[in-house]
């Protein structure tokens, strides 16, 4: 090759600068996820934090309440939505068996009240003779909402039959604060006080209907126990049981405390004692009503002397807890509050329905979480169980008004009290069992097997005493004209 064309030496390769995008990115990269894992946990522990100061004050305060707050209207500042649906409870909407329109009265200064409820005794006239020489037989209306239960109480006719204790207030008014005052911080003690006085001196001390600080503590909201016939009935109850000493408000769970305070005060009942009037819950043998009864024998305890036939009378009061104690829906761990009561979202917030009414008028709510079929399926399903549970109550009903002619025909015909002795504590029996389910406001919907039950042992006790009669009246008997009467009537909601 010739020299002039040898090649020339190749000039060294320039030096690649080293590559930092690669390590530069992941570095980065663990940079940026070390950051996000930090502010992830950082973020999980103030939430943690959070909910743990939300439980210590589960809601914004605008005011601050006490145990001495019994004004729901005070409460209501905090609470609006919850507030709004209290207020609610005046609305006046039926169902096919219960419920009130709310009727137009005339104020006078007797009573000044703008609308009333019907009057369940002219709408079923046999009411008044199975009530005979009682305060019922004056004056029996259909329920209105929680937002009339002060009013009514104070404004009914029964109240110049036979004038009524303080007793009455321990459900129809906002008491707690005023057992408190009485009882010096001891609410059992100021309970036993208030009982003995005349209705009208006590009521003057209470402001509300049920209000808010009767079922929920003023700090933290966690729902409680305050009426003494509660507590004390409910500890004599669980005893027959075999749990003594037993205290709702710090053994019960929260489930049941949702049936709990509701029990407070839609229960049977009496006064024991005839100066002490001590509300009583006769829960000593069992919830049921036989088991009732059979507690009302063994006192001896009547309410009144039937006019017409002199039997010792009894009159039951509202037994929901009872019955539904007997039910499906109980054994299934559905509460009151379940039902009547309804979780409903208003907007991003959960909240339990303070308008508090029928499920029959909040189908949606009340029925379809759990059943999941048709509304109008669901109403006709309650609508047959209360329709047979009224035929039912029909046929007691006029089963009494029989024993009731039998007994007063007997007494014309000069029978002695020995002879009408067993048929009167017949009389009493089957009346107070009829009652049980006549008084109960869910027209048997609450355990319907139950109701049956406790209408068909009325049923009985009628059949034993017209048979006691005849026996007692020896071989020619007592004639007698059946009793009239009437159609099929609503009671209860």
């Amino acid at each position: 090759m010739d020299p002039d064309q040898t090649a020339a030496p190749a000039a060294p390769a320039t030096a690649r600068p080293p590559r930092r995008g690669s390590g530069f990115v992941v570095l980065l990269l663990t940079a940026l996820a070390s950051a996000a894992v930090t502010f992830g946990v950082t973020a999980l522990l103030v939430n943690i934090y959070g909910h743990k100061q939300e439980a210590k004050n589960p809601f914004f305060r605008v005011v601050e309440l006490t145990d001495e707050t019994d004004d729901p209207a005070v409460w209501g500042k905090n609470f609006p939505l919850q507030y709004d649906a209290y207020l609610k409870t005046v609305d006046q909407q039926r169902t096919k068996h219960g419920g009130s329109e709310g009727l137009p009265h005339t104020p006078t200064a007797k009573d000044p009240r703008k609308t009333v409820s019907y009057s369940r005794i002219d709408e079923d006239p046999r009411l008044k003779t199975m009530w005979a020489g009682y305060a019922f037989a004056k004056d029996f209306r259909e329920e209105r909402g929680h937002a009339f239960m002060l009013e009514d109480q104070t404004f009914t006719e029964r109240q110049h039959v036979k004038k009524q204790p303080g007793t009455c207030l321990h459900c129809h008014g906002s008491v707690y604060n005023y057992y408190k005052r009485e009882g010096q911080g001891d609410i059992i003690k100021g309970f036993e006080k208030v009982n003995p006085l005349p209705y009208f001196e006590a009521r003057k001390q209470v402001q509300h209907p049920v209000a808010c600080i009767d079922c929920h503590d003023s700090q933290t909201m966690q729902l409680r126990i305050t009426r003494p016939g509660f507590l004390e009935g409910i500890k004599t109850y669980k005893a027959s049981q075999g749990i003594p000493n037993y205290d709702p408000n710090t053994m019960a769970t929260r489930q049941e405390m949702r049936s709990y305070v509701c029990g407070q005060c839609h229960v049977e009942y009496y006064f024991k004692g005839k100066e002490d009037k001590r509300l009583t819950y006769p829960w000593h043998k069992g919830l049921k009503a036989d088991q009732i009864l059979a507690y009302y024998d063994e006192v001896d305890f009547k309410d009144w002397e039937h006019k017409e036939t002199g039997a010792p009378a009894l009159k039951a009061q509202h037994p929901e807890f009872e019955l539904w104690s007997q039910g499906t829906h109980a054994r299934a761990g559905v509460a009151c509050a379940d039902c009547h009561m309804p979780y409903m979202r208003v907007g991003a917030q959960k909240i339990s329905d303070h308008h508090v009414r029928s499920p029959l008028l909040n189908i949606a709510n009340a029925c379809q979480t759990c059943h999941r079929v048709p509304e109008q399926e669901l109403k006709d399903r309650a609508e047959t169980i209360q329709a047979r549970n009224m035929e039912l109550r029909n046929l007691a009903m006029d089963a009494l008004l029989e024993l009731i002619a039998d007994l007063k025909a007997a007494k014309a015909a000069g029978a002695t009290a020995a002879q009408l002795k067993e048929a009167q504590l017949c009389q009493r029996r089957a009346g107070f069992l009829l009652d049980f389910i006549e008084a109960e406001n869910s027209t048997g919907f609450h355990a319907p097997q139950e109701a049956a039950r406790v209408l068909a042992q009325s049923l009985n006790h009628v059949r034993k005493g017209q048979v006691a009669l005849r026996k007692a009246m020896g071989p020619g008997g007592v004639k007698t004209t059946a009793a009239p009467t009437a159609g099929p009537t609503a009671a209860g909601s």
